[in-house]
């Protein structure tokens, strides 16, 4: 009997992605929602689970749960409801989680990633299960000898999507998320900060003999996942590391397990539940939701255009190269307005790109920042452009100048103008054509070997002489104006 190899099993992933909602107070409650504050400080008797306290249901939240519905093609549902998922947990204080189970507000929706489906040459779709609402628990900080609980998150809105089992990759569970990602940073419906807790994965991983369509008979679950690298790596692991049970002939045990960032490797923490664990029955201390379809319709009109909408537009009407626009419309909603800001105020859109993608990227790295944290306007960015253009600033300076106006910007000084830092900087391009114009007259006597190098053929002393003039002038010079006049006094 022909012994099974690696290469006949197929992974089949589906993935529960939770966003916390950016809203001003809780799901159930009017307690402030606010990241970093003192421990146990933002709880009521409703979030702390206290006897006789009852919730009542935030009406923004439910708003955002249905935008974020609408953005991944899901039907939303005229009648919903909630029902407590009843779990033991140190950080969950009432013993269970007010959640969805059987009529989700969300149901039926997909999204496409960017890799070609085999079977209909078209952009492969991930099926949405569902997205429903739920509260988060606290969390727990485990010490050497004890654990403490801060009960701050407790009750925060969370919108859980869940994806169908149509993953057969790390690389496709990668896009996934990616792009579910971006697609979630249009809405404004959470920040989306993935080192805070606002977005946060779990796996559901299990492997079947290629050719099969049926489900596996076991599921592998890796929970809470803070990094879309990290679910990679987890994913890859457990590819590996159920495929050598499997050809040894056992069946992984359908557990809970945990992701080592350290080791790559995940471990297990406790056997899988299943929905029957959880005794899910009727909120009782909540109505029933009816959802007005007219409501729908005005929460839909308000949706921005979508990135992949965008994206060809972009590259439609800007003409701007494929992985441009892909940059700038990954950047998010603030950057893809700032682009167009900027276009209106100076035509210039491929340069425009140029510097969001090049000098902004690379202060983004510098500082560790996200786009909007800079507050760079477009007119910041279209004056220093101008000013490149103009021949007041050469690429080198210009490039100075901008860091430097970043620098400014982050640390929340006001800066009136590029030419205001420029002109702080003394970075300027000297317009006196007699001034440097005595300038390449001082180089060209100081240095006659490269003179004569020039006129032996050597072109490679233009740049020698250029450098100097650029030395002296302390940068405050075009190098391209400063090479023709130097040609033109030599041939001369």
């Amino acid at each position: 009997m022909p012994t099974a190899t690696a290469t006949e099993f197929e992974p089949v992933i589906g993935i529960e992605v939770h966003c916390q909602l950016s809203s001003n107070t809780k799901m159930f409650c009017r307690c402030k929602v606010a990241y970093g504050a003192a421990p146990n400080t933002l709880t009521c008797p409703v979030c702390e689970g206290l006897p006789g306290a009852l919730p009542t249901i935030n009406k923004r939240c439910v708003e955002y749960a249905i935008r974020i519905g609408l953005a991944l093609h899901c039907n939303v549902a005229e009648h919903t409801k909630f029902d407590r998922k009843n779990y033991f947990y140190p950080d969950l204080p009432k013993g269970y989680q007010i959640s969805q189970f059987d009529e989700p507000i969300n149901a039926e929706g997909y999204i496409e990633i960017a890799q070609i489906d085999d079977t209909t040459g078209e952009f492969k779709r991930i099926g949405i299960e569902r997205a429903h609402l739920e509260e988060d628990s606290g969390k727990s900080i485990h010490m050497d000898d004890f654990s403490l609980v801060d009960l701050n998150r407790a009750g925060t809105a969370l919108v859980e999507i869940v994806s169908k089992p149509d993953m057969h990759s790390s690389e496709e569970a990668y896009l996934y998320l990616t792009t579910l990602k971006r697609n979630l940073s249009y809405l404004g419906v959470s920040s989306l900060s993935m080192d805070k807790g606002s977005l946060r994965c779990d796996l559901n991983i299990s492997l079947r003999k290629k050719g099969e369509t049926g489900l596996p008979p076991y599921k592998v679950e890796v929970k809470n996942l803070n990094s879309f690298a990290n679910s990679k790596i987890a994913l890859e692991h457990e590819i590996k590391r159920q495929t050598a049970m499997l050809l040894e002939g056992k069946r992984p045990d359908a557990d809970t397990r945990l992701f080592d960032a350290t080791t790559g490797e995940t471990r297990s923490m406790r056997s899988k539940e299943a929905a029957n664990d959880y005794r899910f029955f009727p909120e009782p201390d909540l109505p029933e939701l009816f959802i007005d379809k007219a409501w729908v319709e005005e929460i839909r009109a308000t949706l921005p255009e979508m990135p992949d909408e965008r994206l060809a537009r972009f590259k439609r009407d800007y003409a701007l190269k494929d992985e441009d626009a892909a940059y700038i419309i990954d950047g998010g909603l603030p950057m893809a307005e700032f682009f167009e800001e900027a276009v209106k105020l100076l035509n210039q859109p491929q340069k425009i790109s140029n510097w969001m993608i090049g000098e902004m990227g690379r202060a983004q790295n510098v500082h560790g920042a996200d786009f909007e944290d800079f507050n760079l306007t477009p007119a910041h960015l279209t004056g220093m452009i101008v000013l490149l253009d103009a021949g007041k600033l050469n690429n080198i300076t210009a490039k100075e100048v901008f860091a430097a106006l970043l620098d400014k910007l982050i640390k929340g000084e006001e800066v009136a103008s590029a030419e205001a830092v420029a002109k702080s900087m003394n970075k300027l391009i000297v317009q006196d054509d007699s001034a440097i114009e005595n300038m390449i007259d001082e180089v060209i006597a100081e240095f006659p070997k490269a003179i004569e190098d020039y006129r032996a053929g050597k072109e490679q002393s233009i740049g020698f002489l250029v450098g100097q003039c650029m030395r002296k002038l302390k940068g405050k010079a075009n190098p391209k104006q400063l090479t023709e006049l130097i040609k033109a006094k030599l041939d001369a």
